[in-house]
């Protein structure tokens, strides 16, 4: 039993009526496929006048902890006031005496709040990003509270930056203009500004982040999660620069359509290394670096660039264990529960001996950090390495993530812009081999579970008599056979059944109970 404190009252905003209670209750594990990187959620307080980026750096943070596996979301005040109050006037919105625009902005702040608690309690988030200036004492101390009666862990990210103009609420208004106003709004939030003191708020976890990176300042980090967002503030930058994606030439088992391996490039495979090397020669970068994986084809694709390159063996393809140099076709030929439990969950499984999706983006995380460091690099890599890398860049989930298309012979060009990245697709005119595979549909995945049903049962003949006593219609619904054996006969071989089987073997068994 543990006491839990928390704000009660869904008709009072926390920002106008703080109330607290106390009551009891029993804490029950919650099964998730979402891996717990900390036991009590974590709020990230943003702090810092308007345009010190910290939007920016909630976007970029927020996709960083969901691309390693942290489920994150920005709560972003501004954006709730845009929704209370369509049409933004002027400055004097924000002025501290403007009691009606005062307690719209607290009303929003509430929501957003409420918004958090659901996130958290609900929806199975860690972390929670609360995307507002937090300028004054009062309004630190009403959010610290709020986290700290629900039981979630605080950390605040204190930013001293220079100014970087480009509000949404300016969308539409005359640039020297907008900048006028701008300016008058940063003067209004400037007059009740208390910033993080060192000694006032000691107690606190916080990192301050000054001129752009040039100085930090950390206090107090409290678990794991907190020691992983300031590794990752510490070591990005806003810098102007480009990073250019691309898998290596195509090679001799791309031609062959078999997986993995450590072959060379095919004929093909090599026009495309040096189609390579006159489109990056006249892209003109400054200061271009080249990283490799220590495969053959990626060596020998950079090779005829002429420029010194790094190899990583971070950046080798994903490892298909006993799968390694076959086809698909004989993949599911000799392992067909294995081919169809892939095809169920392509990111989370395994191949035997080998590597999933989420285990590569776990080697990949050094690399994105030095990526985040550099200026312009030239990535030469492969199929599944260049997937999770634009997964990060682009912020795409992990059921996407190993069905992006990342063709041979295609260069694309990621520019970091304010929200985002933007992406340029180059395609050098040189063919090859289309080794993408689409993500298979319900029927597809149907049939390929359906395949093992011949070698199960000849394998196990007497479990098949003893199904058929309690199952007469069993060889007629085939895939609750396949299920059932699954499940508690060949347990030993440790195959996991996904919630998609379960449940297809509930609908199968009612239809045989109902016939």
């Amino acid at each position: 039993m543990k006491v839990v404190k928390c704000y009660i009252s869904s008709d009072h905003l926390p920002f106008e009526n703080w109330h607290t209670h106390t009551h009891t209750h029993t804490h029950h594990k919650k099964c998730s496929s979402v891996p717990q990187f900390c036991n009590s959620p974590t709020m990230l307080v943003m702090v810092g006048l308007p345009a010190r980026g910290k939007t920016y750096i909630s976007k970029k943070l927020t996709r960083y902890l969901n691309w390693i596996g942290v489920p994150t979301k920005v709560f972003n005040v501004g954006q709730y006031r845009r929704q209370a109050v369509t049409t933004y006037k002027n400055f004097e919105f924000f002025k501290p005496d403007n009691e009606e625009a005062m307690k719209i902005r607290k009303a929003c702040a509430s929501a957003a709040l409420k918004d958090v608690a659901t996130y958290f309690s609900k929806e199975q988030g860690q972390v929670a990003v609360f995307d507002a200036t937090n300028t004054t004492r009062e309004r630190r101390a009403i959010i610290l509270s709020f986290a700290n009666e629900r039981g979630y862990k605080s950390f605040v990210d204190f930013l001293s930056q220079q100014v970087k103009f480009g509000s949404p609420d300016y969308a539409d208004r005359d640039c020297e203009e907008a900048m006028v106003d701008f300016i008058q709004r940063i003067d209004c939030y400037r007059a009740s500004y208390m910033p993080i003191d060192d000694e006032k708020d000691r107690n606190l976890s916080y990192i301050k982040i000054f001129d752009v990176g040039s100085r930090y300042l950390v206090n107090r980090v409290q678990d794991h999660i907190q020691s992983r967002i300031v590794y990752y503030l510490m070591n990005i930058h806003v810098t102007p620069r480009s990073i250019y994606l691309s898998r290596h030439g195509e090679s001799e088992l791309n031609l062959l359509g078999r997986i993995g391996g450590d072959s060379g490039l095919s004929p093909r495979g090599q026009k495309y290394a040096n189609a390579l090397a006159t489109f990056i020669t006249n892209q003109n970068i400054n200061d271009l670096k080249v990283w490799t994986s220590h495969m053959k084809r990626t060596i020998q694709t950079a090779e005829t660039l002429a420029v010194p390159y790094e190899q990583w063996k971070a950046l080798n393809e994903i490892d298909a264990g006993v799968c390694e140099e076959m086809t698909y076709e004989e993949i599911q030929e000799h392992f067909p529960e294995e081919f169809a439990l892939r095809d169920q969950d392509k990111y989370r499984y395994r191949y035997p001996k080998g590597e999933s999706y989420e285990d590569l983006v776990q080697r990949l995380e050094p690399v994105i950090m030095e990526l985040e460091r550099q200026e312009n690099v030239l990535v030469v890599c492969h199929q599944a390495v260049m997937r999770c890398l634009l997964a990060y860049f682009l912020d795409k989930p992990a059921g996407e993530l190993p069905y992006l298309r990342c063709p041979l012979h295609t260069v694309l060009k990621l520019t970091p812009v304010a929200y985002g990245c933007k992406v340029e697709s180059f395609y050098l005119n040189v063919e090859a081999v289309n080794t993408h595979r689409d993500r298979p549909g319900v029927s597809e995945q149907l049939l390929s579970l359906s395949d093992p049903l011949t070698r199960i049962q000849s394998t196990y003949p007497s479990s098949l008599m003893h199904l058929q006593r309690y199952f007469p219609h069993i060889r007629t619904y085939a895939k609750t056979f396949i299920f059932i054996v699954y499940g508690h006969i060949i347990k030993k071989e440790s195959h996991k059944i996904s919630k998609a089987h379960i449940l297809l073997f509930v609908f199968d068994r009612a239809k045989c109970l109902s016939s």
